[in-house]
């Protein structure tokens, strides 16, 4: 569904880890959409190159999301910048493969940390905001089919983002008398050359991962931040507590039995 131009006209959005990948994707697109839109992250570079792609209503704010410390004054520094902050995107993710028996408690709590304590921490900071003004809002998390289907090699991963999940069907109930819609977006491999680099690097590698896809194609970064627009604005509006799957039918293609 193709939005139109004006549909996040006042409202202020912040995406956390907005500097590259599908983060920057969905802030663009935030952006080209009306809202004035805020990026975050630990790496400056990027988030100012995202925030110029924005123009003069893009903001880039450092933050690392473990830290309620630093979300609070990253919030800070969105609102003196563009206004009161509306609609939030839970976009920052850490992720490496690795067998469960090998991963360190370090290892463990990093990409924990980020997804499932950041999540919370900026959704709660957002939360507080919006009810202290009597304001309404919405709440995207991005998360991955492998939160209930299992995922091995991303153990650390896995249980942080079926932790989102959870949290995103709470909070969709407990916010929801303020006027806070929280959803998710699951999507599955998207063709860009970061994720062709890291996931599919030969020719062998790319055709296997396309046989266990129904539609036989990677998805496309425009369908994914489509799909985020939707989710977040009012045509959206009796959504709640919803989880997207956008995957070309992947995660149902798991039966013993192929087609």
């Amino acid at each position: 569904m193709m939005l139109p131009e004006g549909t996040f006209a006042g409202r202020v959005a912040l995406v956390t880890g907005g500097g590259s990948g599908l983060g920057r994707e969905i802030a663009l697109e935030l952006g080209k959409l009306g809202a004035a839109v805020a990026v975050c992250g630990r790496r400056r570079e990027p988030l100012d190159e995202t925030a110029a792609m924005l123009g003069e209503r893009g903001f880039a704010v450092q933050c690392d999301v473990r830290e309620p410390e630093e979300v609070a004054a990253a919030f800070n520094a969105v609102e003196q910048a563009l206004g009161p902050v509306t609609t939030l995107v839970n976009n920052a993710a850490g992720n490496f493969v690795v067998q469960a028996e090998d991963l360190s408690p370090n290892g463990w709590r990093a990409v924990v940390g980020i997804v499932l304590d950041g999540t919370f921490f900026c959704s709660r900071e957002l939360a507080e905001r919006l009810i202290g003004r009597g304001s309404s809002g919405e709440v995207l998390n991005m998360v991955a089919t492998y939160a209930w289907t299992g995922g091995p090699g991303t153990v650390h991963s896995a249980a942080a983002k079926a932790g989102v999940v959870n949290l995103t069907r709470t909070l969709s109930v407990e916010w929801a008398r303020y006027g806070i819609r929280v959803n998710a977006l699951a999507p599955g491999p998207v063709d860009t050359p970061q994720a062709a680099e890291k996931l599919w690097p030969t020719d062998d590698v790319r055709e296997a991962l396309l046989a266990k896809i129904p539609l036989r194609r990677f998805g496309r970064p425009d369908e994914i931040r489509n799909a985020a627009a939707y989710l977040l604005s009012d045509y959206a509006a009796y959504i709640n507590g919803e989880v997207l799957t956008i995957d070309g039918g992947a995660w149902l293609e798991k039966g013993m039995f192929g087609p």
